[in-house]
């Protein structure tokens, strides 16, 4: 039986990194590394009694003896996933964020088991999550996700987008590049942020046809309003290559932010009918209140 496990860093409260575990052991992990990225975070203590999980500190020495902590978040975050790599004795290992939660209609050992024994890696696609105000409070709430709307998709693009369309000019609010899982043992191969690399350069997959990522990326208006200065100055949309989304929400009333959240992260029935009608459109319940209560309960 093929055993996987997943790596993430985390800087979140504690139901979510317990909800990121939880979700990941019910899906069949055989382990799950955790990486404090502020190594005085109280979670740790409850995170490191659980069972299949290692929770490690990254605390000055950590960083100390890997060469200094890195400024960067991204670079953090790669050097742990390495680490948890050097470190895993499964068969495959994913690297992804706390915000983000493996998806496949098939049991993923069986997924993996498939992969041809030549290939180190697996490309997943990235699913948002919709914002729903009707759902009742699941720790990351949402039923619906949507895949992205890129090139392939013009038509549809402008359907969902509508006003906003060539804002997200990328299909996505979030990243649109994947995560992926690596096969342990090949070498010279090591995972990335989004990818995997022999050296320098990127292995080149198409994406799988079942697995995915679930990215609770903009799911919740208020926090998503929040993070956004941040995203516009330092992150994710001050980075976006075409700048659509920087040049359209920085400084932009909040009328405008309300009007173009709605386009983008509101979905209809009728949108969902023509995302599911292109396969683009994932309905599941997480049940993440349930799955943290089976796991601090140690039941399986």
């Amino acid at each position: 039986m093929v055993k996987w496990g997943v790596v993430a860093t985390v800087k979140a409260p504690e139901e979510q990194v317990l909800a990121f575990i939880a979700h990941h052991l019910a899906l069949g992990a055989a382990h799950v590394w955790i990486y404090f990225d502020d190594p005085a975070d109280p979670a740790h203590a409850r995170v490191s009694r659980l069972r299949n999980v290692t929770a490690r500190r990254c605390t000055g020495w950590y960083w100390a003896i890997r060469g200094g902590r890195h400024e960067k978040l991204h670079n953090r975050q790669i050097t742990n996933a390495i680490h948890a790599q050097r470190k895993c004795k499964l068969d495959w290992l994913a690297h992804i964020d706390s915000d983000e939660f493996l998806y496949a209609p098939r049991p993923i050992a069986e997924l993996l088991a498939e992969v041809p024994s030549d290939v180190p890696n697996v490309l997943m696609d990235a699913f948002e999550a919709m914002h729903d105000p009707d759902l009742p409070d699941d720790i990351f709430t949402a039923r619906q996700f949507r895949g992205p709307l890129g090139p392939a998709h013009p038509a549809l693009h402008a359907a969902i987008f509508g006003p906003v369309a060539d804002v997200v000019a990328k299909g996505n609010l979030g990243h649109t590049i994947g995560k992926s899982f690596c096969r342990i043992g090949v070498p010279g191969v090591r995972l990335g942020l989004h990818e995997v690399f022999t050296g320098r350069t990127p292995l080149v997959r198409p994406f799988h046809p079942s697995l995915r990522v679930l990215h609770f990326h903009a799911h919740d208006p208020v926090e998503w309003r929040r993070l956004l200065p941040h995203r516009l100055t330092g992150g994710a949309y001050h980075y976006d290559a075409e700048n659509h989304l920087r040049s359209h929400l920085k400084g932009a009333s909040d009328a405008v932010i309300a009007d173009f959240y709605r386009h983008t992260m509101i979905t209809t029935p009728e949108k969902a009918a023509l995302l599911e009608a292109n396969g683009l459109l994932i309905t599941t319940n997480l049940g993440l209140r349930a799955k943290v209560a089976d796991l601090l309960a140690g039941r399986p």
